[in-house]
């Protein structure tokens, strides 16, 4: 088996805090989802996530005017530099203290950061393709200047549309114009008068007009004027010495949204719209500078962290953090356009669908997500549970799926009509933590930590079957063998069972072990059974003999990372030594396994050897992800982390504890965790056998073979460039040659370009010559353009001429090519529903028309016809090749 596993997506977390950002067509969005960013592309309706990761949560980040470099800056200042169509990390850089405002220059040179109460510009770090003058640039973050005057946090910096001059706002209730470059008679302004401290300034789009908006929820006008109070005499010759001439208040507008605060605002000079977001989940759209309300919407249930308007001002994007809300509204048309959310709690368990396209996670917050492998998104969300959601299985045949939940119910859902048609329950009120489906889809069984006993239901009628009684302490896990035979449970008396439900005599063979039992996970063979218990061992059972083939001590290789509040060591301390989950991979061969630590372990179950470790995270945000703890955060107090500093809070708002005594997760009035602890609570490996997802603590993270790399240095050298390919493609008209070369280089304008200026009547010469190694790569490039691609007819004859010519490989190497086989027939299946559908909405039309007779027949059958059979040789016009051309009848 490979274990080649590289991270490859993030789903379950939308928004975390910080700005969101537009990409420069409008066609993307970027958005910080912890210490990564994630990229929503809305017309595609696609996601993905960049692969780098800070060592904390991001702050703020920007993107150039022209979208080839992302800067994000983590909450310590420590900045990452980032080529967005490579996806690769440029540079490392650190601002030596926290960010609080970042914007780019509309002439891309230079960019703006609130470091405190300064503001440093820095010239933008230049790409090959910018660098006209020649010349090699030895540090890539080079400062231009750095600005004082504010006595306060700046929050936002707004550029003037020339880049000559810049807004900065702040906490400490003024606004302050910048000029980039000294300016003759400029001298740098402050805009005073606000109450409260200023979220944003703003140019109007002939910078004739500044509009300042503030947290108490008033927006000021300035302009450059005299003043109007002074004497006209006086005036005048005040105005001649340029004194008296300055920017002031013309207008004073006030939101009134009963007692909420602003939250956020952005300003679109373009179409001088203004939309702010308040704290009561509101969002206004204003029409400046009348003030005239466009629109109101309650788009959440905590506050608007953040909002950005696009390019063309059509699409607004909020970010509410409380709820990991993410919105993209079109205003015009009062539309979602986007409207995503993630767990609010820790997800306790997830599935994949039998197909492989669908994962299923469950939370703590009660809700069921079905989530969109492909495209990233969450399909639907089932909110039928009034408590947390503990497992979840699907039925192996059917888009059957089943739930079980501390709410004392186990749930079926049918995923085509996405309802629940079936509920089960005890006949006492119980707490269900664990669950098991027969693979027909005929038996439910459940275990709960209130009753010793196994409940048994069936799918068809919901009645309770049975009660199964054995075990002297609370079922922790239960699970059905593949075929179907038994029923595995584990307790924490320190024994597994195996139970043949179906027989007359319901029997259990117990297996002792040495401590509490957390999981266990059949082979897909069913003849051998993984037990993990408390203590950090992993045993192998065989299911037939009911006897222990061999084992292994994980607790070395799960250890790792201290808790924040841990006054021992990570290898002395022994919370974090066990595997509460397991799962085999789809040929048997491993085991990979995860707990509460920031390593998930493959196991190789014939040799017992750790293959390989994945750390889930690096994210210092998080506690128990640091080797050892600084000493520097201890205080008189206890860890620094954990200290409560709310109550120092400048804003009023921001003070008040509306947390409920005692609680320690879930739920909006009782979030007491200020850093959450790093877990792995959910592993499961596709059907495919080529990727595996986890749910942790930032979310559900993706892990896949399938990561390409940026280019294959096979075979490179010096004279395979995209100008050479091109040459090569058009000169000399050798599409094999230039396939491979496009293929060598990796990259996909070009790999497209080639692949359509491929004729068709090439195209199976081209695929029968082309080398084995190749065919993969191709096989998912032609599936991802018969998706993509309008040329549906040239698609299919590229994967008709792959099968023909290399069939027998390809069934050869099934598992190597399983994924790319299921994108081919699933794009297949997509043109053969789309042109039903077409075909189904016009066959009246296509009968309609079949129906018409022909102007010959018409003629002929003497049908409305108004000339003769002499007006008609009339009207042939013979030409000189002795063809008839019809030159038209009145």
């Amino acid at each position: 088996m490979k274990t080649e596993f590289k991270f490859s997506n993030l789903l379950g977390t939308v928004y975390s805090q910080g700005n969101l950002l537009f990409s420069p067509d409008g066609s993307c969005l970027f958005s910080p989802v912890g210490n990564r960013v994630t990229v929503f592309d809305l017309v595609n309706n696609k996601s993905h996530t960049l692969p780098f990761a800070h060592r904390k949560n991001i702050a703020r980040i920007g993107l150039t005017p022209r979208g080839n470099l992302l800067l994000s800056i983590d909450e310590d200042g420590r900045a990452i530099l980032t080529n967005v169509p490579r996806r690769i990390v440029l540079h490392h850089f650190s601002f030596k203290s926290a960010v609080s405002a970042l914007s780019f220059a509309p002439s891309g040179r230079h960019f703006a950061v609130g470091v405190g109460r300064h503001i440093e510009v820095w010239h933008t770090p230049s790409t090959p393709d910018q660098n006209v003058d020649g010349e090699l640039e030895f540090a890539p973050f080079v400062r231009h200047r750095v600005y004082a005057g504010h006595f306060d946090t700046v929050t936002n910096i707004e550029w003037s549309g020339d880049s000559m001059f810049f807004l900065s706002s702040a906490r400490d209730l003024t606004a302050r114009i910048w000029s980039l470059d000294p300016v003759e008679e400029f001298v740098p302004t402050t805009l005073a008068g606000h109450r409260e401290g200023v979220i944003g300034a703003y140019f109007s789009k002939d910078q004739e007009t500044i509009f300042t908006v503030s947290k108490d929820g008033a927006v000021f006008q300035w302009e450059y004027i005299g003043n109007p109070n002074a004497i006209e005499s006086d005036d005048v010759a005040m105005k001649d010495d340029g004194v008296q001439e300055r920017w002031r208040i013309t207008e004073r507008h006030y939101f009134l949204q009963n007692n909420a605060k602003v939250n956020c605002a952005v300003f679109h000079p373009d179409s001088n719209l203004l939309v702010a977001g308040f704290s009561n989940g509101v969002f206004g759209l204003y029409e400046m500078p009348e003030f005239n309300m466009i629109h109101t919407l309650s788009i959440s249930q905590n506050d608007i962290d953040f909002v950005t308007i696009n390019k063309t001002g059509e699409w607004l994007a909020f970010g509410a953090s409380k709820l990991g809300q993410l919105l993209v509204w079109e205003w015009q048309s009062e539309s979602y356009i986007l409207k995503q959310q993630g767990h609010f709690d820790s997800m306790n368990a997830l599935v994949y669908s039998p197909d492989g396209q669908k994962v299923v996670t469950t939370a703590d917050d009660g809700k069921i997500k079905v989530w969109d492998v492909n495209s990233g998104f969450c399909i639907v969300t089932f909110t039928e549970h009034t408590s947390g959601v503990t497992a979840c299985e699907f039925a192996k045949r059917g888009n059957v799926l089943f739930t079980s939940s501390l709410d004392g119910s186990i749930r079926a859902w049918d995923l085509i009509r996405y309802r629940n048609f079936r509920t089960f329950t005890a006949p006492t009120r119980l707490s269900f933590s664990c669950m098991a489906v027969d693979p027909s889809g005929e038996v439910v069984c459940a275990g709960s930590l209130d009753s010793f006993d196994i409940h048994i239901w069936s799918v068809q009628t919901g009645q309770l079957l049975d009660r199964l009684a054995g075990h002297e302490g609370p079922v922790s896990t239960l699970a059905f063998a593949p075929n179907g035979g038994v029923v595995v449970s584990g307790s924490w008396d320190h024994t597994v069972r195996i139970w043949s439900v179906f027989d007359r005599t319901q029997t259990s063979e117990p297996l002792q072990l040495q401590a509490d039992v957390l999981d266990v996970a059949f082979r897909p063979d069913s003849r051998q059974l993984a037990v993990s218990t408390l203590d950090g061992q992993l045993t192998f059972w065989s299911v037939s003999e009911a006897e222990q083939q061999s084992g292994v001590d994980g607790r070395r290789d799960v250890s790792g990372g201290r808790k924040i509040g841990d006054r021992r060591t990570a290898a002395t301390s022994s919370g974090n030594k066990s595997f509460n989950t397991l799962r085999y991979s789809a040929d048997g061969t491993c085991v990979l396994a995860g707990g509460n630590s920031k390593y998930i372990c493959l196991y190789s179950v014939a040799s017992l050897v750790l293959l390989k470790r994945f750390t889930v995270s690096i994210n210092l945000s998080l506690s128990g992800t640091q080797e050892f703890l600084n000493s520097r955060l201890l205080t008189e107090a206890g860890p620094e982390g954990l200290i409560d500093e709310q109550g120092e809070a400048s804003d009023l708002e921001d003070r008040i504890d509306r947390t409920l005594p005692g609680a320690t997760r879930g739920g909006d009035p009782s979030a007491r965790k200020r850093m959450p602890e790093v877990r792995v609570s959910g592993l499961a490996f596709a059907p495919t056998g080529r990727s595996f997802c986890a749910a942790s603590t930032e979310g559900l993270l993706i892990y896949s073979l399938d990561t390409l790399p940026l280019f294959d240095p096979i075979d490179l050298d010096l004279a395979v460039t995209p100008a050479s390919t091109i040459h090569v493609l058009e000169k000399e008209k050798d599409y094999l040659k230039a396939l491979v070369m496009a293929f060598r280089l990796n990259e996909a304008p070009l790999i497209r370009q080639v692949f359509e200026a491929v004729p068709h009547t090439s195209i199976e010469l081209t695929v029968a010559e082309l080398p084995i190694v190749y065919i993969p790569r191709l096989l998912r490039f032609v599936a991802l353009q018969t998706e993509e691609s309008p040329h549906l007819e040239f698609c299919l004859l590229w994967v008709q001429a792959i099968l023909v010519s290399h069939g027998q490989w390809v069934s050869d190497n099934r598992g190597q090519v399983d994924s790319e086989l299921r994108v081919v027939a699933r794009a297949v299946g997509k043109i053969r529903d789309e042109l039903r559908r077409l075909a189904d909405e016009n066959v009246y039309t296509i009968d309609y028309l079949l129906s018409q007779p022909s102007a010959k027949d018409g003629l002929q059958n003497g049908q409305k016809s108004i000339a003769s059979e002499a007006h008609v040789e009339n009207a042939m016009d013979e030409d000189e090749d002795g063809e008839g051309e019809w030159i038209g009848l009145d």
